[in-house]
């Protein structure tokens, strides 16, 4: 199932206790119109409050042709609140995992320039300047790298803190700064310790030599504050072809 989210109102993708979250909202939506018990499983965590332009989830169900029903995309979008809609629904072999099956996933973070009412809830507002040639130049250096420990929640239950970063790029226009990154997989809260980084970078709070620096120490405690939720989007997703029938 590829779908989209805006998560302002949700604690993020995966279900909790007290909290209400996207998955659980989906599980509902799911079981009541397939009338049988449906659980989710994601291509990812995403925190409290980050959007999903792409996203994919997978679930096992008793119902056959269910990715040529063109009626429960309908149906799923009339019951669904306005904040998430599907897309598509696909049919996958029985191997196939929304998570593990992914061969690379892009995160997108949009730094507001100047104050705008229509995009607060989808920017980081920044007041002061920042130097996006030092930036560009730690997303060179990010790719050097394949331990982002330094990056991840603490106390995360990864298994691995290896990722290998493909693509890394900041881009200017008139009103917005936006920070692109691909890579085979993110750790808990990586996109968001990064671009606190590299702002704190830009603003000339600390050195190239510096980021370089808390990449290899792989202490959390080194790295930046986490950037806001609201600026992150996970923009794109990519599977092999293999995995669909």
């Amino acid at each position: 199932m590829f779908l989209s989210f805006e998560g302002t109102n949700y604690h993020g993708w995966q279900i909790q206790p007290n909290a209400f979250t996207v998955q659980q909202a989906l599980e509902n939506a799911l079981s009541l119109i397939l009338e049988e018990k449906i659980i989710l499983v994601g291509a990812g965590r995403t925190d409290a409050g980050v959007h999903a332009a792409m996203f994919c989830a997978h679930f096992d169900t008793l119902k056959n042709n269910i990715d040529s029903d063109k009626k429960l995309i309908f149906r799923l979008n009339n019951f669904l609140p306005s904040d998430i809609s599907i897309k598509s629904v696909r049919k996958v072999i029985p191997e196939a995992n929304a998570r593990f099956s992914a061969i690379s996933r892009t995160y997108k973070y949009y730094i507001l320039k100047t104050k705008n009412p229509f995009k607060q809830l989808f920017g980081w507002q920044i007041n002061y300047p920042l130097n996006l040639l030092l930036m560009n130049t730690a997303c060179d250096i990010l790719k050097e790298y394949s331990d982002f420990t330094s990056f991840c929640k603490l106390h995360s239950d990864a298994k691995t803190k290896i990722c290998n970063i493909s693509s890394a790029e900041w881009i200017e226009d008139d009103n917005e700064i936006v920070f692109s990154i691909t890579a085979n997989r993110f750790l808990r809260n990586m996109v968001r310790a990064i671009v606190g980084t590299m702002v704190d970078l830009g603003a000339g709070k600390i050195s190239i030599d510096d980021f370089k620096t808390i990449i290899e120490h792989k202490d959390r405690c080194k790295a930046g504050k986490s950037a806001p939720p609201q600026g992150l989007f996970l923009t794109d997703i990519n599977y092999p072809d293999t995995v669909f029938l």
